[in-house]
C-alpha cells in the first residue's frame, strides 16, 4: 500500500506499507517512481518477500531507503535478507533500518514533501504480533486477529480505517467479517475499507451486506484524504 501527500510526485513524502512478493508489479502498475520509506507490519513472506525490489528506489534516490519496523520484524528480515541492510559481495546496502518507538508515540518520516507524522498500535496476528499504523486520521490494520483495549485507544477519531477481514468464517490468525464489523462499530470511523479479502469472498456479494460507510477493497484502489 502506498501513502503520499497531495503534491506533485517530486514534492511528495511517499511511503509504502510492506513489500509483498508482488511489490515490483504493484509499483510498475501504479507508476510510483519515488519512495521515502517502507513501514513493515511484520516479517511474514506475504508482507516482505518483495524486499529486494527496493533496490530501484535506493539507486534512484542515491541513498538507502528508510525502513521502519518493530524488533521482531527486524530480526526476521535481517536473518533472511541481511544483505539488504549491510551489503554483501561488494554491493551496498539498500535499506537503513529503524526500530519503531513504543506504540502511541508519534515519530516522523522525512521526505521531499516534508514531515509525515506516524504512530503505531499493537495487534495480535494469531501467535505473533503485527504493527498497525496511524497517519493523521487514517489507520491501517492488515493481518490482525485481535486488538487489545489499550490499543483501541489509538484508533479514536479516525476518518478512514483500512482493516483486515479475511473471510466470513472465523480464522485463527485473521479477523473475519463479522468481527471486523464489530470493531468498526466500536471505533466509529467515518469510512472503513475491508482488506486482505480471501478468494471465497465475492466483491459484489460482500458489498451488498455491508453498512453504507464500509466497503471492500480492490486491487488498484485509490483513496484521497483531506489533510487536517
Amino acid at each position: 500500500m502506498a501513502i503520499y501527500d497531495d503534491q506533485t510526485p517530486d514534492q511528495r513524502t511517499q511511503v509504502i506499507i510492506d513489500t509483498s512478493p508482488e511489490f515490483r508489479e504493484q509499483v510498475l502498475r501504479t507508476e510510483i517512481k519515488h519512495l521515502d520509506a517502507i513501514l513493515w507490519t511484520h516479517d511474514h513472506a506475504d508482507q516482505s518477500h518483495g524486499i529486494d525490489d527496493m533496490r530501484f528506489f535506493a539507486i534512484a534516490n542515491r541513498r538507502n531507503i528508510d525502513g521502519y519496523m518493530d524488533q521482531a520484524t527486524y530480526n526476521g528480515l535481517f536473518h533472511r535478507f541481511e544483505y539488504v541492510f549491510t551489503g554483501k559481495f561488494g554491493y551496498p546496502p539498500i535499506c537503513t533500518a529503524h526500530i519503531i518507538p513504543d506504540h502511541g508515540i508519534v515519530w516522523d518520516v522525512m521526505g521531499n514533501g516534508g514531515v509525515m507524522p506516524v504512530r503505531t498500535f499493537g495487534q495480535e496476528h494469531g501467535p505473533i504480533k503485527s504493527v498497525g499504523y496511524r497517519i493523521g486520521d487514517f489507520a491501517y490494520s492488515s493481518d490482525v486477529s485481535d486488538i487489545s483495549d489499550d490499543n483501541f485507544e489509538h484508533l479514536k477519531g479516525l476518518k478512514l480505517w483500512i482493516v483486515d477481514a479475511l473471510r466470513l468464517a472465523p480464522h485463527p490468525t485473521h479477523s473475519h467479517v463479522e468481527k471486523t464489523l464489530s470493531w468498526i462499530e466500536r471505533v466509529k470511523p467515518e469510512r472503513a475499507i475491508l482488506t486482505n479479502l480471501h478468494q471465497d469472498l465475492d466483491y459484489n456479494a460482500l458489498k451488498s451486506m455491508l453498512p453504507e460507510h464500509v466497503e471492500p477493497a480492490y486491487d488498484g484502489m485509490k483513496i484521497k484524504l483531506t489533510a487536517q
